[in-house]
């Protein structure tokens, strides 16, 4: 508002300069044409007022009423009109003024294609900065809306992976838990109540779209813990990381769909401990995680299907950096190794 209000003041100094310069070079030029210096005073302040009123009246139309359709000829048409209409006015006013001063009304009869002229050049300059001005400003609006329109789309999509997320895990934590309840009511109470507290904690997440590293490794520690009740011993976990990426920023929620993938593959068709390996480490400027699990290729096809976690974290990195190679796949050495990208804010 006091943007807006500054930009009207300095619109309007600007404006009572250009006329106040206009009409005192018109009224040289009517001296200059043997206009007596009263007369030719009179009949700047007259004409030029006429026709900055014209001008302002162009101004105010085109803020209400923006042509969109030949427009240029709009333009052309008001233009033609309006210098008529200001030609025929001031004739009429100054004669009425001047009319025992037959040597003056004749100098006004034969000026009158030269004003003419001159005030279709300023009402069209007029009509076709406003044009540009509102038509750039409309534009610009336009586009604003459709960046915040965008904007919005991208939110709710990210908050609905990242609500999808939540229940994909917690029907698997309660098929665990029903299983233990009969043969061991004890783990099933404690794994409840993990569960109750990796929840909360995910509820308090929701609202905050990055966390650093270290809070994220926090939040994946009660995914760890649940999972190790279900597990037992076979699941093992060893996480590596380098100095100083602590607290570097990656989207919330974004690793635990990823060691669940890790899990889901290389324990559900073994029997033995399996090692899960986290690693981070600065690639570049950004921060680079790579999840690591065993599997066997004759038993196990993690290539062909990485299931909804890995593809919702690959939409979600899409949607906040507009990039398709920030989420890598790939085997070696009996590991299947799934590799993240995070750019880092400059």
């Amino acid at each position: 508002m006091a943007a807006a209000s500054f930009q009207d003041k300095r619109f309007k100094v600007a404006f009572i300069i250009w006329w106040s310069t206009w009409a005192a070079m018109q009224m040289v030029v009517l001296v200059d044409f043997g206009v007596p210096r009263l007369q030719a005073i009179v009949d700047s302040i007259i004409s030029n007022a006429l026709l900055a009123a014209v001008c302002l009246l162009i101004s105010n139309n085109m803020r209400y009423y923006l042509p969109k359709k030949e427009k240029y000829w709009y333009v052309l048409v008001i233009s033609l009109v309006l210098s008529a209409l200001w030609l025929l006015i001031i004739r009429v006013v100054l004669w009425m003024v001047y009319k025992q001063d037959a040597l003056y009304i004749k100098q006004l009869s034969n000026t009158s294609n030269i004003r003419y002229a001159i005030a279709f050049l300023i009402t069209g300059s007029m009509a076709m900065m406003n044009l540009l001005w509102h038509t750039q400003r409309e534009q610009k609006q336009s586009d604003e809306r459709k960046a915040e329109a965008e904007r919005l789309t991208k939110e709710a999509e990210l908050f609905k992976l990242r609500q999808q997320l939540q229940p994909h895990f917690l029907f698997n934590s309660l098929n665990s838990i029903s299983a233990l309840t009969g043969t061991q009511p004890e783990k099933a109470r404690h794994m409840i109540q993990q569960l109750s507290d990796f929840l909360r904690g995910t509820l308090k997440k929701d609202e905050q779209q990055w966390n650093t590293l270290e809070e994220e490794l926090d939040y994946l520690q009660l995914y760890l813990d649940i999972e190790k009740v279900r597990f037992g011993y076979r699941l093992q976990t060893q996480i590596n990381l380098e100095t100083n990426v602590l607290q570097m920023k990656l989207p919330s929620m974004l690793l635990q769909p990823v060691v669940e993938n890790a899990i889901k593959f290389g324990l559900y068709d073994t029997i033995g401990e399996v090692t899960i390996l986290i690693e981070a480490k600065v690639s570049n400027g950004n921060l680079e995680v790579t999840v690591q699990n065993p599997f066997d290729a004759d038993t196990s096809q993690p290539l062909q299907g990485t299931g909804f976690g890995l593809a919702s974290i690959q939409r979600r990195l899409f949607l906040l950096f507009a990039r398709q190679d920030l989420l890598g796949t790939g085997t070696a050495e009996g590991n299947f190794i799934t590799k993240i990208v995070i750019p880092q804010a400059t």
